[in-house]
């Protein structure tokens, strides 16, 4: 059954983890036996190959670099043409997997007509490009605004402003501020361009700010649950309702600390926690109770955001066990219909009505 996810970095594990994600999975661990730079080394659960397999043929792809002021212990950049110049360079490797036949860019409803039509000729997947739309999550790498025209022309079609701390048009996880000048200014241009609105990351007062403001298509590539799992980086139910009312999709994530309460990174493990995709379903039938349906919900599951299998649900060794998803919905007693939603109609549903 074919499947969307709506969040993963592809080209910041190319590039900053430098992963050739044209390998294997099992391939990729190998290269990495020994390396201790990054806390998933060895533990990748996502490349090219492991995508197909798991008929995973459409995907949200991530640009991402990150704007640091004086004082900011966070990873990133110290200036905004910095992070501006590291997206790029990720727009290229997207480019050159365009090229070698491994990708397929989608900026319109044409294009996504023509990918889904090759991806249900009913051939072999294996050899199938892998349809991306582009995403930035965090926007300081617009210098500014007017380089958003510049974005778009590249193929962006989907912008979260804020990611992790304060950023330059808002701030995002375990910060808090209301939208500044820019980051208004920012909505208004991604109106005028169609870009659609992530509000994932944003924080409390940014993201009903930023509610108001814009007008066009919102969704949440990778968000979950407040309620069950109490911290800023997730919806509260209020803010689920809002999203479900201005017709959004919120893509479940499957980072194990947003699954499982006072995760202790390095020290949790999913094992341990008991963390399973079908927590990732706790989270997605609590959505489905707020909106009264299951038109509301998809999979973004963010699985190489910097983790891998020392923090994911411990019955997924590789992408390709998203799979296993439609058996876990159909033994909760969702329908064949209501399945179908939430691999992929829900996001094709969402893009068509944007996009149209």
């Amino acid at each position: 059954m074919f499947t969307i996810d709506a969040h993963l970095d592809l080209s910041m594990n190319a590039l900053e983890w430098n992963r050739d994600l044209t390998l294997p999975v099992s391939d990729i661990n190998a290269r990495e036996k020994g390396l201790t730079d990054k806390p998933d080394r060895g533990n990748s659960v996502v490349s090219l190959p492991a995508l197909r397999e798991g008929n995973i043929g459409l995907v949200v792809a991530t640009q991402i670099a990150r704007y640091v002021a004086p004082g900011n212990s966070l990873p990133g950049w110290n200036s905004a043409e910095q992070a501006w110049a590291q997206t790029q360079g990720q727009l290229a490797w997207y480019q050159a997997m365009v090229e070698k036949g491994e990708m397929a860019q989608i900026r319109n409803l044409s294009e996504l007509d023509a990918h889904l039509a090759l991806w249900d000729n009913g051939e072999d997947n294996s050899s199938k490009p892998v349809g991306f739309i582009l995403s930035l999550e965090g926007a300081d790498s617009i210098v500014t605004v007017d380089y958003l025209e510049k974005a778009y022309e590249n193929g962006l079609r989907a912008l979260g402003p804020a990611h992790y701390g304060p950023g330059r048009y808002a701030h995002g996880t375990d910060a808090s501020a209301p939208l500044n000048e820019q980051g208004k200014a920012l909505l208004r241009k991604m109106d005028e361009l169609g870009i659609i609105l992530d509000t994932t990351h944003l924080c409390d007062l940014a993201f009903w700010e930023a509610l108001d403001i814009f007008q066009g298509p919102v969704w949440a590539s990778h968000n979950n649950c407040r309620a069950l799992v109490d911290h800023n980086r997730q919806f509260s139910d209020e803010m689920i309702k809002a999203l479900v009312d201005r017709g959004a999709v919120i893509g479940a994530a499957m980072d194990a600390w947003m699954l499982s309460p006072d995760w202790e990174r390095g020290k949790s493990s999913p094992e341990g926690r008991g963390v399973t995709l079908n927590t990732v379903l706790d989270h997605m039938d609590h959505i489905c109770q707020i909106a009264g349906n299951a038109n509301h919900i998809g999979i973004g599951s963010d699985l190489d955001g910097a983790f891998g299998t020392e923090q994911c649900p411990a019955d997924l060794t590789s992408i390709k066990d998203l799979d296993k998803i439609a058996d876990l919905l159909s033994n909760r007693g969702y329908s064949n219909q209501e399945i179908k939603k939430i691999l992929y109609g829900n996001w094709l549903n969402f893009l068509k009505k944007a996009w149209g």
